[in-house]
């Protein structure tokens, strides 16, 4: 019976400029990534269908041809509950009958996209079209997915993150890290700055956690994974020991932060500093920073910008200067022509009348660019909250929780008891 659902031809998406575009990986599954075109928010999605007949002669009777661009989030744990955010619809073709291979071309203008492409643990955030053939007993369906980046600009005045932290009478140190907001290829630069030092500190190492959050806020399901470990002190540290931080972004599968998407997830993004003495007791403290997926287009806009200012700026003084002389020009030949018992007011006064107009042109529009972002630099919230929880991979009951009780650039800690060890510990 399977002859009866089968189809005679074969339906396909062709995407314009497909060749040229940039691609980026995703993972499918554990095992497997694929290559999807990159397209932005309000960027057109553009291309044509292709209905190619298997067999000469063959002939199609259909009810409709249409095609879609969908938003969709998925929850893993709960297959049935799938929500479109976004969805467009255009009609390619009447019902009908083909007898011949066709194409039909579809355009979706600025199309809004919102929210960043995203496959997480227990979340699927997933843009695609899909093509539909109307049949009297089967449809015939064709998905083609794409990616989406969100692009984001933040301000050079971007500030610090510093704070003092430790467990009274044994260990106090200080923390710094140079900023609070990161692109997904920066550098995090920073330095660990050892004020009390009574541990016997076995090694010290700097982890980066994404935590991923599911479902309503009040019952939450959170998914703790440390992308990277990174090691930067060894042995037994002094009084007054300062230890530089330096780590690379670029080499790390990182996404934007993303906060209450849809009101279905978060992901967020924390720096853990992790110290480990001689009996193996876990001392850490998170700090959260923001990632975003820096403008490339917007960078070299404003680089065209700050070069084409000083060419601006050498054409208004060209013309400045030959307004100049033109105004002297007449000045002269207007003195020539005066009678011989004119005053010096007089003459001023002809030369008063020239006026020259200023031009505004190359006023600068970065403030401007930046407050259309709507982004501040204050915005790093606290996640003293957060101590609480247990370290992912590492399920020691000897975990201790650094709470800070000095100032900060960013956020603030206080004393507080943690869930894995039964004594208080305080800044």
């Amino acid at each position: 019976m399977s002859f009866l659902f089968s189809s005679n031809v074969e339906v396909s998406i062709q995407l314009d400029g497909q060749e040229s575009r940039k691609k980026a990986e995703m993972k499918v599954d554990e095992n497997r990534k694929d290559s999807y075109l990159i397209y932005y928010d309000g960027e057109s999605v553009t291309g044509k269908v292709n209905v190619v007949f298997k067999k000469n002669g063959s002939k199609l009777d259909h009810h409709g041809i249409k095609i879609e661009f969908i938003g969709q989030i998925e929850l893993f744990n709960d297959k049935s509950n799938r929500q479109e955010f976004s969805s467009l619809v255009r009609e390619l073709a009447n019902p009908g009958e083909l007898t011949q291979n066709t194409s039909y071309p579809f355009e979706f203008l600025q199309v809004e996209k919102p929210y960043e492409s995203y496959q997480g643990t227990n979340v699927k955030l997933c843009y695609f079209l899909r093509v539909t053939v109307v049949k009297r007993l089967s449809d015939i369906v064709r998905e083609l997915p794409i990616c989406v980046h969100t692009l984001s600009h933040y301000p050079d005045t971007n500030c610090s993150i510093k704070m003092e932290v430790g467990i009274e009478d044994c260990l106090h140190i200080e923390f710094e890290y140079s900023k609070s907001k990161y692109h997904l290829t920066d550098v995090i630069v920073g330095k660990i700055y050892f004020i009390l030092v009574r541990l016997k500190i076995k090694h010290m190492e700097i982890q980066i956690i994404k935590k991923e959050a599911v479902g309503s806020e009040t019952n939450p399901l959170v998914d703790n994974e440390i992308l990277t470990k990174f090691e930067i002190m060894d042995g037994l540290p002094v009084r007054g020991e300062s230890v530089p931080i330096r780590l690379f972004l670029s080499g790390y599968d990182l996404t934007p932060t993303m906060k209450d998407i849809n009101k279905k997830f978060s992901v967020r993004y924390f720096i853990n500093l992790v110290l480990i003495d001689e009996e193996d007791r876990r001392y850490f403290k998170q700090q959260e920073i923001t990632l975003f997926r820096k403008s490339d287009k917007l960078r070299k806009v404003l680089q065209q910008q700050q070069q084409q200012q000083p060419e601006m700026q050498s054409q208004q003084a060209s013309s400045l200067s030959s307004l100049l002389t033109t105004s002297s020009t007449s000045s002269q030949q207007q003195q020539q022509n005066l009678p011989s018992n004119s005053s010096l007011t007089d003459k001023t006064s002809y030369k008063s009348k020239v006026s020259l107009p200023i031009s505004d042109s190359n006023i600068s529009s970065d403030k401007n660019n930046n407050n259309k972002n709507g982004n501040d630099d204050n915005d790093v919230r606290d996640v003293s909250g957060l101590d609480n929880d247990v370290i992912p991979e590492d399920d020691d009951d000897d975990d201790i929780n650094l709470f800070g009780g000095g100032s900060s650039s960013s956020s603030t800690g206080g004393a507080k008891k943690s869930n894995n060890v039964n004594k208080e510990v305080v800044g």
